[in-house]
């Protein structure tokens, strides 16, 4: 008959495949048990806390991205699958707020999504043509901000990337990107038509 804890361990790592950026609170309230224990089992699985976890999808993603330097991504990048989707996490602070409140910026809840789709195309160059989207709630100063983006349809250079941003279960932001790869030295045609 299988123990208890072989069951908990194993219920931990689907948890954690699933969502790898669950804090061992919310571990602890999944499976009912103390945080101390979700600790021990990590101990013993050999699963590193949250910001070890982090850190680790964001040296693989990083590696892939190609359409963006790693600082100019608003957030940090975790998952990268190039052409196909993303995720980044921003945590917000007080610098980012509208002045007297707790409230953040939309500015960087849209930032967040548009590096976020330019960073999901596989190219060297890669602009945003239009965008349409819609704020569905606001985040507050201490929120972690989750931004998924997903490649839709695409043809030629034009790419369809939708992205919706979630503070916990809650979508605060959805947005549907136009962008466009743009072919090497095509940038410097179009700065010498400008001159």
């Amino acid at each position: 008959m299988r123990s208890q804890k072989k069951t908990r361990q194993e219920k931990l790592l689907k948890l954690i495949a699933q969502n790898p950026l669950a804090t061992d609170e919310q571990l602890a309230d999944r499976l009912s048990v103390s945080v101390s224990t979700i600790r021990l089992d990590r101990a013993v699985l050999g699963l590193p806390e949250l910001r070890e976890r982090m850190k680790s999808m964001a040296q693989k993603a990083t590696s892939r991205l190609r359409s963006l330097k790693q600082e100019e991504i608003v957030g940090d990048l975790l998952e990268l699958e190039p052409n196909r989707w993303s995720l980044s996490i921003l945590a917000t602070r007080r610098d980012m707020a509208f002045r007297d409140t707790n409230m953040v910026c939309d500015h960087y809840i849209y930032a967040q999504a548009s590096s976020l789709a330019i960073a999901v195309v596989e190219a060297d160059l890669v602009l945003v043509e239009s965008m349409r989207g819609k704020y569905k709630g606001h985040a507050q100063v201490g929120d972690s901000l989750v931004a998924r983006a997903k490649v839709g349809v695409h043809k030629d250079d034009k790419y369809i990337v939708s992205v919706r941003t979630k503070v916990g279960e809650r979508e605060i932001f959805v947005g549907r990107f136009i962008t466009a790869a743009i072919p090497p030295n095509a940038e410097d045609g179009h700065r010498e038509e400008n001159l």
